[in-house]
């Protein structure tokens, strides 16, 4: 079962920029990846995912501000967080979805199969 830790959480203020990193135990390129976040007494949100070589999608709070990338000779995923807003304080998971037969990347956290611990990002004025 691959292990993903994630890092770089931390405090920032509003329009500050935090990149979360996300080491994956096994190879990389055989997972598609995504992060994920959840606030106190909120359900879990989409925010970003990638398929190796490429293919990104976006949550809709995120889009324009988040960037999410890959190293895969490392077996890193990153996610950038530009211009936050005190509403992106939330703990951020990662997650990898074993690739299968679709050609676009899910959103949906029942589509994939293994998490990360998270780490909490909080944003304040």
């Amino acid at each position: 079962q691959v292990q993903l830790v994630e890092s770089g959480g931390g405090l920032a203020q509003a329009g500050d920029s935090l990149r979360l990193s996300c080491a994956v135990s096994g190879l990389l390129t055989r997972y598609s990846m995504a992060w994920f976040r959840q606030a106190p007494g909120k359900e879990r949100e989409f925010v970003a995912a990638i398929k190796w070589p490429g293919g990104t999608r976006y949550g809709d709070s995120v889009k324009g501000r988040f960037i999410i990338s890959t190293n895969e000779l490392k077996n890193m995923l990153y996610l950038q967080m530009n211009s936050l807003k005190i509403d992106d304080t939330a703990v951020l998971y990662c997650a990898a979805r074993n690739r299968g037969p679709t050609v676009g990347v899910p959103a949906t956290p029942t589509e994939y199969d293994y998490w990360g611990q998270g780490t909490q990002v909080t944003v304040s004025s």
